[in-house]
Protein backbone atom coordinates (compact mmCIF):
# COMPACT_ATOMS: atom_id res chain seq x y z
CA UNK A 1 0.00 0.00 0.00
CA UNK A 2 1.56 3.52 -1.14
CA UNK A 3 1.59 6.13 1.24
CA UNK A 4 0.07 9.23 0.86
CA UNK A 5 1.96 12.23 0.52
CA UNK A 6 0.61 15.58 2.32
CA UNK A 7 -0.22 18.53 0.87
CA UNK A 8 2.46 20.89 0.65
CA UNK A 9 3.07 23.86 1.95
CA UNK A 10 4.23 26.90 0.38
CA UNK A 11 5.60 30.49 2.01
CA UNK A 12 2.85 32.53 2.68
CA UNK A 13 3.64 36.64 2.66
CA UNK A 14 6.63 36.23 0.07
CA UNK A 15 8.29 39.59 -0.54
CA UNK A 16 8.13 39.66 -4.08
CA UNK A 17 10.57 43.00 -4.14
CA UNK A 18 12.85 40.99 -1.84
CA UNK A 19 12.99 37.82 -4.20
CA UNK A 20 13.55 39.79 -6.75
CA UNK A 21 17.79 39.29 -8.42
CA UNK A 22 20.05 36.58 -8.84
CA UNK A 23 20.00 33.34 -7.41
CA UNK A 24 22.93 30.37 -7.96
CA UNK A 25 20.99 26.39 -8.85
CA UNK A 26 23.35 25.01 -5.98
CA UNK A 27 21.36 21.82 -6.60
CA UNK A 28 18.30 20.39 -8.44
CA UNK A 29 16.63 17.76 -10.15
CA UNK A 30 17.59 16.70 -13.53
CA UNK A 31 15.53 18.13 -16.17
CA UNK A 32 15.16 17.50 -19.59
CA UNK A 33 14.59 21.52 -19.97
CA UNK A 34 18.31 21.95 -18.97
CA UNK A 35 21.32 20.48 -19.97
CA UNK A 36 22.70 17.28 -18.03
CA UNK A 37 26.76 19.46 -17.86
CA UNK A 38 25.68 22.85 -17.43
CA UNK A 39 27.72 24.67 -15.11
CA UNK A 40 27.31 27.86 -13.10
CA UNK A 41 23.79 27.30 -13.91
CA UNK A 42 21.40 30.46 -12.22
CA UNK A 43 18.20 32.83 -12.77
CA UNK A 44 17.87 36.21 -12.22
CA UNK A 45 14.07 37.69 -11.73
CA UNK A 46 12.89 41.27 -12.29
CA UNK A 47 9.91 43.01 -11.65
CA UNK A 48 7.82 44.33 -14.23
CA UNK A 49 5.50 47.34 -13.89
CA UNK A 50 2.27 44.89 -14.31
CA UNK A 51 3.74 43.11 -11.48
CA UNK A 52 4.27 39.97 -13.26
CA UNK A 53 8.61 38.63 -12.92
CA UNK A 54 10.70 38.53 -16.02
CA UNK A 55 12.49 35.43 -15.17
CA UNK A 56 16.21 34.73 -16.89
CA UNK A 57 17.77 31.35 -16.74
CA UNK A 58 21.30 30.70 -17.92
CA UNK A 59 23.44 27.89 -17.99
CA UNK A 60 27.27 27.40 -18.92
CA UNK A 61 28.13 24.53 -21.39
CA UNK A 62 31.12 23.65 -23.36
CA UNK A 63 32.12 27.13 -22.93
CA UNK A 64 28.87 28.77 -24.23
CA UNK A 65 25.85 30.48 -22.25
CA UNK A 66 22.16 28.59 -22.98
CA UNK A 67 19.71 30.91 -21.59
CA UNK A 68 16.21 31.12 -22.06
CA UNK A 69 13.87 34.28 -20.86
CA UNK A 70 10.18 33.72 -19.49
CA UNK A 71 7.72 35.38 -17.29
CA UNK A 72 6.33 34.35 -13.96
CA UNK A 73 2.71 35.58 -12.32
CA UNK A 74 0.95 34.09 -9.35
CA UNK A 75 -1.83 31.82 -9.56
CA UNK A 76 -3.77 33.55 -7.81
CA UNK A 77 -3.30 37.10 -7.07
CA UNK A 78 -5.42 37.51 -4.04
CA UNK A 79 -4.04 34.26 -2.43
CA UNK A 80 -0.50 34.92 -0.48
CA UNK A 81 0.94 31.75 -0.93
CA UNK A 82 3.96 31.87 -2.97
CA UNK A 83 2.53 29.70 -5.79
CA UNK A 84 3.64 31.27 -9.33
CA UNK A 85 3.19 29.87 -13.27
CA UNK A 86 6.42 30.34 -15.35
CA UNK A 87 5.87 30.70 -18.86
CA UNK A 88 8.65 29.91 -21.47
CA UNK A 89 8.46 29.83 -25.33
CA UNK A 90 10.09 27.05 -26.94
CA UNK A 91 12.67 26.24 -28.37
CA UNK A 92 15.07 28.97 -27.31
CA UNK A 93 15.93 30.34 -30.74
CA UNK A 94 12.73 30.34 -32.47
CA UNK A 95 10.27 30.87 -29.51
CA UNK A 96 6.78 29.60 -30.91
CA UNK A 97 5.51 27.25 -28.20
CA UNK A 98 3.90 28.39 -24.91
CA UNK A 99 5.06 26.29 -22.10
CA UNK A 100 3.89 26.75 -18.63
CA UNK A 101 4.89 25.36 -15.26
CA UNK A 102 3.78 25.74 -11.37
CA UNK A 103 7.23 27.75 -9.23
CA UNK A 104 6.28 26.97 -5.58
CA UNK A 105 8.52 28.94 -3.33
CA UNK A 106 8.40 26.33 -0.41
CA UNK A 107 10.95 27.59 1.95
CA UNK A 108 12.96 31.14 2.28
CA UNK A 109 15.09 32.14 4.83
CA UNK A 110 14.45 35.36 6.83
CA UNK A 111 17.09 37.11 4.98
CA UNK A 112 16.18 36.16 1.51
CA UNK A 113 19.42 34.04 0.92
CA UNK A 114 18.21 30.72 0.42
CA UNK A 115 15.43 29.23 -0.86
CA UNK A 116 13.36 26.10 -1.81
CA UNK A 117 11.67 25.84 -5.36
CA UNK A 118 9.15 22.85 -6.26
CA UNK A 119 6.07 22.29 -7.78
CA UNK A 120 2.90 19.75 -6.50
CA UNK A 121 3.82 16.73 -8.68
CA UNK A 122 7.26 16.72 -6.70
CA UNK A 123 9.10 16.10 -10.28
CA UNK A 124 10.96 19.56 -9.93
CA UNK A 125 13.08 20.63 -7.00
CA UNK A 126 15.77 23.44 -6.86
CA UNK A 127 17.96 24.89 -4.21
CA UNK A 128 18.73 28.47 -5.01
CA UNK A 129 21.00 30.36 -2.93
CA UNK A 130 22.45 34.39 -3.16
CA UNK A 131 25.74 33.27 -3.81
CA UNK A 132 27.54 30.37 -5.67
CA UNK A 133 28.16 28.31 -2.94
CA UNK A 134 26.70 27.44 0.35
CA UNK A 135 27.56 25.78 3.57
CA UNK A 136 27.44 22.23 3.79
CA UNK A 137 25.08 22.36 6.79
CA UNK A 138 22.81 24.91 4.93
CA UNK A 139 22.62 23.06 1.87
CA UNK A 140 21.99 19.68 4.78
CA UNK A 141 18.88 22.40 6.23
CA UNK A 142 17.44 22.55 2.74
CA UNK A 143 17.29 18.90 2.12
CA UNK A 144 15.53 18.46 5.02
CA UNK A 145 13.07 20.94 4.21
CA UNK A 146 11.99 19.16 0.73
CA UNK A 147 12.20 15.90 2.87
CA UNK A 148 9.39 17.04 4.57
CA UNK A 149 7.68 18.09 1.49
CA UNK A 150 7.97 14.87 0.44
CA UNK A 151 10.33 14.77 -1.67
CA UNK A 152 12.71 11.99 -2.79
CA UNK A 153 16.13 13.71 -2.38
CA UNK A 154 17.72 10.50 -4.09
CA UNK A 155 17.04 12.14 -7.41
CA UNK A 156 19.10 15.99 -5.87
CA UNK A 157 22.22 16.52 -7.98
CA UNK A 158 24.57 19.26 -7.16
CA UNK A 159 24.81 22.16 -9.76
CA UNK A 160 28.52 22.98 -10.26
CA UNK A 161 29.43 26.81 -9.35
CA UNK A 162 32.88 28.68 -10.47
CA UNK A 163 34.67 30.38 -7.54
CA UNK A 164 33.95 33.51 -10.05
CA UNK A 165 30.41 32.86 -11.98
CA UNK A 166 30.92 34.03 -15.58
CA UNK A 167 29.80 37.10 -16.39
CA UNK A 168 26.37 36.78 -19.45
CA UNK A 169 28.50 38.34 -21.95
CA UNK A 170 31.90 36.80 -20.92
CA UNK A 171 30.98 33.53 -23.09
CA UNK A 172 29.24 33.06 -26.66
CA UNK A 173 25.86 32.68 -26.36
CA UNK A 174 24.26 29.21 -28.16
CA UNK A 175 22.67 31.00 -30.30
CA UNK A 176 21.10 27.75 -32.45
CA UNK A 177 20.11 25.89 -29.35
CA UNK A 178 22.10 22.99 -29.71
CA UNK A 179 22.26 22.70 -25.51
CA UNK A 180 18.23 22.65 -25.97
CA UNK A 181 18.03 19.86 -28.51
CA UNK A 182 20.65 17.95 -27.10
CA UNK A 183 18.75 18.15 -23.71
CA UNK A 184 15.27 16.67 -25.27
CA UNK A 185 17.01 13.62 -25.92
CA UNK A 186 18.63 12.71 -22.45
CA UNK A 187 22.11 14.15 -23.75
Amino acid sequence: MATEKKEMEVVKGLDLERYMGRWYEIASFPSRFQPKDGVDTRATYSLNPDGTVKVLNETWNGGKRGFIQGSAFKTDPKSDEAKFKVRFYLPPFLPIIPVTGDYWVLYIDPEYQHAVIGQPSRSYLWILSRTAHMEEETYKELVEKAVEQGYDVSKLHKTPQSDTPPESNAAPDDTKGIWWLKSIFGK
